[in-house]
């Protein structure tokens, strides 16, 4: 079945994505991973972009409470080949996605943001009735 017109071609991506999302949180759920870093930090996998030709799979990944953020990437990293494995076992596709894990910085954005909107200088001009 060929997805020619964009919009299905993009909803197939976000199924995909989505449905890589829900494998890989179900593994890391379940400590399937025999790794001490990922053992001790609940991860959340907040989404996954597929690339068009669903080869690539990025992940956006975030610890609770963003704790110990890079040494459980470097987990994630290192253990790459079983949890490919573990998704293209599930994912019925063609081929086997590549994953490259990356930080979740949403969150971050979303906060310093908000600490910009608060500080008293923003908050005055904010505030301030136009001349």
């Amino acid at each position: 079945m060929k997805h020619n017109q964009p919009e299905e071609r993009s909803v197939r991506l976000l199924r995909v994505g989505e449905q890589v999302r829900h494998i890989l949180s179900e593994i890391l759920q379940r400590g399937d991973v025999h790794d001490e870093t990922l053992a001790r930090h609940m991860v959340s996998i907040t989404e996954v972009r597929m690339s068009p030709d669903l080869r690539h799979a990025t992940v956006f990944v975030k610890p609770l409470l963003g704790k110990d953020e890079e040494a459980v990437l470097k987990a994630l990293r290192t253990n790459t080949a079983y949890l490919q494995r573990e998704v293209a076992a599930r994912v019925k596709m063609k081929y086997a996605a590549k994953l490259k894990f990356l930080a979740d910085e949403s969150f971050d954005e979303g906060t310093h943001i908000d600490q910009l909107l608060r500080a008293p200088k923003v908050a005055q001009d904010l505030g301030e009735s136009e001349d």
